[in-house]
């Protein structure tokens, strides 16, 4: 059983933090979304060393941060400006997370009320 996520509501459409999305990713939209892509590969990840927690959507920032770091130490304050942009990078991919689980609880709850009437 996965960690819970969201809120209390979740609990009652079976949803935990690890699922996978159920439903079409364009319903519900009048635009076509575009998948997300990563901007790096898994091989760069290797070859930079990357843990594997990291390999995120997000990892292009954290190897230029890593970069940065590399050259300009013991003077990391030249990097603050990777790192502000891995960091508002993490954040923003957190709060798309979300949305997209709270539009996936949405869902499931919308399905039970439609089967719910039927």
């Amino acid at each position: 059983m996965g960690q819970m996520m969201g809120s209390y509501g979740a609990r009652n459409v079976d949803l935990y933090m690890d699922d996978e999305p159920t439903f079409n990713p364009q319903t519900g939209f009048s635009f076509n979304r575009k998948e997300r892509e990563m901007k790096i590969s898994e091989a760069e990840l290797m070859s930079a060393k990357i843990p594997p927690v990291y390999r995120d959507y997000c990892a292009h920032y954290l190897m230029d941060y890593q970069v940065c770091r590399y050259k300009n130490m013991p003077m990391l304050y030249r990097c603050a400006h990777e790192k502000h942009n891995y960091m508002n990078c993490e954040q923003q991919d957190y709060v798309l997370r979300m949305k997209e689980f709270e539009r996936e609880r949405r869902l499931r709850v919308r399905e039970q009320r439609l089967v719910g009437a039927a």
